[in-house]
């Protein structure tokens, strides 16, 4: 009832209310490119999705950007893969997709519960499918470009399935990675959580990855972006581990809030708003910048990023950390952000 009092006052004396955010719009349908291969792909004809990709050139943020989607595609409907594989086996893009597909299998597998709440039996799975992707993504490291970085970021993320090949394996396809990208944004996501103290690394570890290449990334580069990140996977862990409650919200908005926080924070999001972003989807910095916004209390900011990202977010897991799902974070933020608090 005063939820629908406060719409009511917002709507008639402040300015109109943007379209309230919708949640089951697919990711290819607003990107003409990955809509048309997906129709393509729908019909049996992978030839779409092999155009796609090698449209992307050299860019591998957008090139890693548009496989992921393909495997999320593929992930709903395989036929078109394998009929590519079959008729293609050692295209690199289509090996990729394979082991992007196990990947996000062996990570469906296992859930997103703690460890303390997942079985013996998800476990196996996902180290199983995690086994799998990792021999698939192998085969993409030896067919791809030697300056392609995006196989070295799958390889990576097979390793959540088991400390002892972080722990010997790591450090070798990391400077790979690297060394073929220095700035790359997934490779780095991807290692800054295996070394997080949720995973198989420290806060130390984590931040350092995250402000080593935030600082020799360029001016609106996406990997300047790392470090809120960082200090997402920090305050989770610190103030919000396995508990969504008001206490555990408020203890983050309170680290948030600290001065020496807000002051390094707005700095990278300076860097990053100083500098062109590229051709990649932006929706996930955006949204790392919202969800500070929201947990620092800087309204007017909030409500810049949440315009940007426009009627059709699909919204990160960080919300979910902090406000108990992504859907109903997402939404109280902008809420709030648009002068009604939930």
């Amino acid at each position: 009832m005063f939820f629908y009092a406060r719409v009511f006052l917002r709507h008639f004396y402040g300015s109109p209310l943007p379209e309230i955010p919708e949640f089951d719009e697919e990711p290819e349908l607003t990107d003409p490119v990955l809509r048309d291969a997906r129709d393509g792909a729908h019909r049996g004809d992978w030839r779409p999705v092999r155009k796609a990709i090698e449209d992307a050139g050299a860019d591998w943020d957008l090139r890693d950007w548009r496989i992921s989607a393909f495997a999320g595609m593929a992930g709903e409907d395989d036929r078109w893969l394998y009929a590519w594989l079959r008729a293609e086996p050692a295209d690199p893009a289509a090996v990729l997709i394979q082991a992007m597909l196990l990947h996000r299998q062996a990570a469906d597998a296992r859930g997103s519960a703690s460890a303390a709440r997942t079985s013996a039996e998800q476990f196996e799975n996902f180290r199983a499918l995690s086994e799998a992707a990792a021999e698939v993504g192998r085969r993409a490291i030896a067919l791809a470009h030697p300056s392609d970085p995006v196989p070295l970021t799958t390889l990576l993320g097979t390793m959540f399935a088991d400390r002892r090949t972080v722990e010997t394996s790591f450090e070798a396809v990391f400077a790979e990675g690297r060394r073929r990208d220095p700035v790359n944004f997934e490779l780095h996501r991807t290692a800054i959580m295996l070394r997080c103290e949720k995973w198989y690394g420290s806060h130390e570890q984590m931040f350092a990855i995250a402000r080593g290449v935030a600082a020799i990334a360029p001016p609106g580069h996406k990997s300047t972006l790392l470090p809120l990140f960082a200090h997402f996977e920090y305050a989770m862990r610190e103030f919000a581990w396995d508990v969504r409650t008001r206490r555990s919200l408020n203890l983050c908005r309170k680290y948030f809030r600290r001065p020496e926080v807000r002051h390094e924070l707005d700095q990278w999001i300076a860097k990053y708003r100083g500098g062109s972003h590229g051709a990649g989807p932006l929706s996930l910095c955006q949204q790392w910048m919202a969800v500070y916004y929201c947990l620092a209390g800087l309204k007017p900011q909030a409500k810049i990023v949440f315009d940007e990202l426009g009627q059709y977010p699909e919204p990160i897991t960080e919300w979910g950390w902090y406000w108990g799902g992504r859907e109903i974070g997402y939404l109280k933020g902008w809420w709030w952000a648009n002068g009604v608090k939930l």
